[in-house]
């Protein structure tokens, strides 16, 4: 083969790989749309936040793709009584393709809508209030999907002991501001299994300093430790 039909060649091959990546954009950016106009056909806003519009009957979504797996989504979507069993989320019986156009929108949701100081915690009014921000990036961040209202527990997880995920309550019996700030930082990797043998958790901490500011992840824990302030441990 002569250079130039080598070149050729790998000008033809970029070119069929640049046109099939493409495709396959377009057609995910065709599922994500469907997805969206289903969550709004459905009147998923009525109970759901998404980028500060909608309800706050259930957890705020903006960051839902960033917080659980298209796998863990898809499995809530199909039967959410069957992860949690005394959920209000109605289980609306979706078909197949509904569904997955509802995963592919919902795990497009990472946050970006509360970007460039557009996130709720960034009102004027909480401004110098660490507390108080702390407790709006809590909810809107989408940590009260998981931790439960004011951190006191009750979700379940697959595979961890209890089978719930932790409490918040009471953390500053078990972690230093400095150590939290640490952990919310990294997240955790993959949940600690109760039982080996068995499929690993599905839910476990992402790295929010991926999303979150320095500044923003202070707010938080010094609301975790509102929650359960050390001065009122004394005997």
């Amino acid at each position: 083969m002569t250079r130039n039909k080598r070149f050729l060649f790998l000008v033809l091959a970029v070119s069929i790989g640049l046109a099939a990546c493409s495709s396959q954009t377009s057609d995910m950016e065709k599922q994500i749309a469907i997805g969206k106009a289903h969550f709004q056909g459905f009147g998923c806003t009525t109970c759901h936040v998404v980028g500060g519009e909608g309800g706050a009957l259930g957890p705020d979504l903006t960051f839902i793709g960033f917080r659980k797996s298209p796998e863990w989504i898809n499995m809530w979507l199909e039967k959410p009584e069957g992860w949690k069993h005394n959920t209000l989320m109605p289980n609306f019986h979706l078909n197949e393709p509904i569904r997955n156009s509802l995963v592919a929108y919902l795990s497009s949701l990472k946050g970006e809508s509360y970007a460039d100081g557009k996130a709720p915690w960034n009102a004027p009014e909480l401004e110098g209030n660490l507390v108080k921000k702390g407790e709006s990036i809590f909810k809107h961040a989408g940590c009260i999907g998981c931790h439960g209202v004011a951190g006191k527990g009750g979700y379940p997880n697959n595979n961890v002991p209890g089978g719930l995920i932790p409490s918040l309550i009471k953390v500053s019996d078990g972690y230093s501001k400095e150590e939290l700030i640490q952990k919310i930082s990294e997240g955790v990797p993959q949940s600690i299994a109760d039982n080996p043998a068995a499929p690993l958790p599905m839910i476990h901490m992402p790295t929010w300093e991926q999303k979150l500011s320095k500044e923003e992840i202070n707010a938080l824990v010094e609301y975790l430790f509102f929650l359960y302030p050390k001065s009122e441990e004394a005997w």
